[in-house]
């Protein structure tokens, strides 16, 4: 009787329990891993998926030609450890027939907590704060110094009312949020019915918000979307979030805006590049505050994600429905 051969599988990097439980339970599978909690490097890349079945990445691994021809042709799964594709090249993938997993709707609820966190920390000058009590700039009580901006029959602009955006509105709504707007790629009546948000466009958003929240994927239409035309637009007063991926917004426009006091204040979970240099000027100003991309960042949700990411892997590797494909 000849030996059953085992599919290989690649793992780009060391992921948590669970998702690595599964993989080792996969009697048909030969896993190797890349470990390390660092990126690897290109070069490993290329030499620890020559000839994999499958490939389980995250969003900082760049799946791009090269790589899909330095695989070659046993390739038949490719499965990422995010909600995000755009580190995937998926007209290349879609040509070869390879199939795609991916990991929405489990880390929905913990980058919904991550943007509220975050529009809190930012409109109420939180970091600022906390300095002035580290540096003893608190002498006494001043009745404006340390004022930020309250939620309270404010307007909040929505950039992309999907899983996530709905996810930050409902958790709005109890702070009396007077007015919702969101913009995207249509309508969604069904979705906005919840809290009665209206349909604009990207300029009306943007000049009527007190709050924004980019919560959109990256695509080409998408891309640098939040550029000086829209930071001009906006009110002087306004606070502008981004949880998306940080392409969305061109950050130079950004940096002239903040510094210049056209908006508010800025609050970043996503930079372009990640990690942003410590050199960077947005890192100079008081009014933006910048996260390291952390929005999925809880035990149980990247838990989750990674026996998502497992399950997706297996499923295809063995010709079955995957839990969550991206359809190609």
């Amino acid at each position: 009787m000849r030996p059953v051969r085992l599919m290989k599988v690649f793992v780009t990097r060391r992921i948590p329990p669970e998702g690595r439980a599964a993989l080792a339970r996969a009697a048909d599978c030969e896993v190797e891993q890349w470990d390390s909690d660092e990126p690897i490097p290109a070069k490993e890349l290329e030499r620890g998926v020559a000839g994999a079945h499958g490939l389980l990445c995250l969003l900082s691994d760049h799946v791009d030609k090269r790589l899909l021809d330095a695989a070659g042709a046993n390739l038949k799964v490719i499965s990422t450890m995010s909600v995000g594709v755009d580190h995937l090249a998926l007209e290349e993938i879609k040509k070869r027939g390879i199939r795609v997993g991916y990991t929405p709707d489990v880390l929905t609820d913990a980058t919904a907590e991550l943007a509220m966190s975050l529009l809190l920390t930012t409109c109420r000058r939180l970091p600022e704060a906390i300095e002035e009590v580290r540096n003893g700039g608190w002498t006494s009580w001043k009745p404006l110094w340390m004022c930020g901006y309250g939620l309270t029959q404010s307007t909040v602009g929505i950039i992309g009312l999907g899983r996530i955006g709905q996810a930050i509105a409902r958790r709005l709504k109890p702070f009396g949020i007077q007015r919702f707007l969101y913009t995207g790629r249509q309508p969604r009546p069904q979705e906005a019915a919840e809290f009665q948000a209206e349909f604009v466009s990207t300029p009306k958003l943007a000049a009527e918000s007190d709050f924004i929240i980019v919560a959109c994927s990256l695509t080409p239409a998408t891309k640098g979307l939040c550029n000086k035309d829209f930071f001009q637009q906006m009110k002087t007063t306004a606070v502008f979030i981004n949880i998306s991926r940080g392409d969305v917004v061109n950050q130079d426009d950004l940096y002239e805006a903040l510094a210049s006091g056209q908006i508010a204040a800025a609050g970043l979970d996503v930079t372009t590049p990640e990690p942003l240099p410590t050199n960077h000027p947005l890192l100079t100003l008081k009014n933006c505050v910048i996260l390291p991309h952390i929005g999925s960042a809880t035990y149980g949700t990247r838990n989750t994600m990674s026996l998502l990411a497992a399950n997706n892997l297996l499923a295809g590797l063995r010709g079955e429905p995957m839990p969550s494909e991206l359809k190609l």
